[in-house]
């Protein structure tokens, strides 16, 4: 078994939803090497998140940030952790909601991705600055 793994910075993105699909296959050429195996991105935040969904129509993606913003409201009094702003604590709590990885099957050294799916990084705060990934890939 191989396994492969690599560090990446993403440039900082306006809140919202992304597709990262592309920077993650070229972040790790060598998974071409991997028949049939793995591939983890794990974001190192706890005010970010990953998740995989429709990459063909932007339109979803502003509509997940529409559903997210309804869901978990800002400025609510209630919160008590508030220290770097009104999206601070929505920005957790809408990171832990959606998870801090994806796992996506490699096969014949490539991500498994159905048709229509990427990989989206969502980016929960109004200035969340740049976002590592952590990128692991593992098979034979």
């Amino acid at each position: 078994m191989n396994i492969y793994q690599q560090v990446i910075a993403l440039p900082e993105k306006p809140r919202g939803f992304h597709l990262i699909t592309r920077e993650v296959v070229q972040a790790l050429p060598a998974m071409a090497n991997i028949t049939t195996g793995f591939c983890q991105v794990f974001i190192q935040h706890t005010s970010a998140s990953l998740t995989i969904n429709e990459n063909a129509d932007p339109t979803v993606r502003i509509d997940f940030e529409t559903f997210f913003n309804k869901t978990v409201r800002e400025n609510d009094p209630d919160y008590k952790h508030d220290y770097e702003g009104a999206d601070d604590m929505p920005a957790h709590l809408k990171a832990s909601v959606l998870g801090c990885s994806v796992m996506i099957p490699i096969r014949k050294g490539q991500l498994a991705l159905g048709t229509w799916q990427g990989i989206y990084l969502c980016e929960h705060r109004n200035q969340g600055g740049s976002r590592k990934l952590v990128i692991t890939a593992w098979g034979q």
